[in-house]
């Protein structure tokens, strides 16, 4: 087996190399003096070796560049003969004082390897690491990646939720849980928040508040994970035991919380049956719209009384009568816009012959449509009036 070396520990030089001082002088007054006088030294060594670098880095950045223009002159149609000796003769230079450069570098590194080690560079600290014992951190999620994660767990669980929904006591629900401590998680929280909406949503009112009621016992016991600062899991023991003491401030607590759920419960499912009916009226005014983007409601009764009585009589020449009467500007704007909603078609009789309908026409312009226009119900149309 080789043996090692130990020849780089023989010169270490320390402030206290001399045991032994004279009686006159302050022992820790010279030892602090020798002390800063190798600090001084090191510091000197480290602004030589940073001023040798940054020296170096700027004659390798000057020789880079003769290069790169050394290497355009010769690609260059149009060379300057004279510029171009030039510029070799300053590469020749530069490449001479590259070799002197490398030399002080050999020095520089010569010189640091035989500097006697001391207390300061004895030993160098590789790497720290402080390690405090705390609770393991929740990790955040993004909104996205919480919808994906609760999508999987229904896919999985959705019967297991459903069937912890259903349970009436305490005994069932814990036994429950702890089977499948899976369960025991904001996505379950989740799950039951939404089945109660949609029970509200379906006036299944008393499976509600039943199924609000288990929703409130998960959440107690997510908070009270988050009290104690451990994984919900284990916090499924400790809830059911105090629930079932029956502690009159923990149940008001309790029951208080599960009212104003229940509240916010029925709130919601109101403004979501809201959404649906604005949805469902949007969809029948799409499909109520005319030719030109209009619904055929909002236009009648943006109409003037006159003409909306002619629509409902079906008076043909008392609409005649009626659009004389108006001024050409407004006429042309009602007309337009009866047009574009389909309460009135322009050659009603000529489409109706194309499509072989079987409906009465006339020669005289179409009379209006026989009841008033109502929500929901499009319209009959009537030929354009001359």
């Amino acid at each position: 087996m080789s043996t090692i070396n130990y020849s780089k520990w023989d010169h270490i030089e320390v402030s206290d190399d001399e045991d032994d001082t004279h009686p006159n002088i302050d022992t820790p007054s010279l030892f602090r003096w020798r002390h800063q006088a190798r600090v001084e030294r090191m510091e000197e060594a480290k602004k030589e070796k940073e001023q040798f670098k940054s020296e170096y880095d700027s004659h390798q950045q000057k020789l880079q560049e003769i290069k790169r223009k050394v290497k355009e002159y010769e690609k260059s149609e149009e060379k300057n003969i004279a510029d171009l000796e030039k510029l070799k003769i300053s590469l020749t230079e530069m490449e001479n004082q590259e070799k002197e450069w490398k030399k002080k570098e050999e020095e520089l590194k010569k010189k640091e390897r035989l500097t006697p080690w001391n207390v300061d560079t004895l030993c160098k600290e590789g790497k720290s690491k402080t390690i405090i014992n705390k609770p393991k951190k929740r990790v955040e999620l993004t909104e996205e990646e919480k919808g994906e994660r609760q999508v999987e767990f229904v896919k999985k669980y959705k019967d297991k939720c459903k069937k912890f929904g259903m349970f009436q006591k305490y005994e069932d629900s814990q036994s429950f849980l702890l089977e499948n401590p899976e369960l025991v998680c904001e996505e379950t929280a989740n799950y039951l928040v939404v089945w109660c909406i949609d029970l509200e949503m379906e006036e299944k009112h008393d499976l509600m508040h039943h199924v609000a009621h288990q929703t409130i016992v998960m959440q107690f016991i997510l908070e009270l994970s988050k009290q104690l600062d451990l994984d919900p899991r284990g916090c499924v023991g400790p809830f059911f035991s105090r629930i079932k003491v029956g502690e009159k401030q923990y149940m008001d607590a309790f029951n208080d919380e599960l009212e104003s759920f229940k509240g916010r419960i029925r709130a919601r499912a109101k403004e979501k049956i809201e959404e649906a009916m604005k949805e469902y009226e949007e969809e029948e005014r799409q499909k109520r719209l005319g030719p030109g983007g209009l619904d055929p409601v909002e236009v009648f009764e943006s109409l003037p009384p006159v003409l909306q009585e002619c629509f409902e009589k079906k008076d043909i020449p008392m609409l005649q009568k009626a659009i004389m009467e108006l001024s050409r500007e407004d006429a042309e704007y009602h007309l337009k816009r009866c047009i574009d909603s389909g309460l009135w078609v322009p050659d009603a009789k000529k489409d109706s012959d194309n499509q072989q309908e079987e409906e009465e026409v006339y020669d005289t312009p179409s009379e209006p449509t026989s009841e008033p226009v109502k929500e929901g119900q499009k319209s009959s149309s009537i030929e354009d009036v001359d």
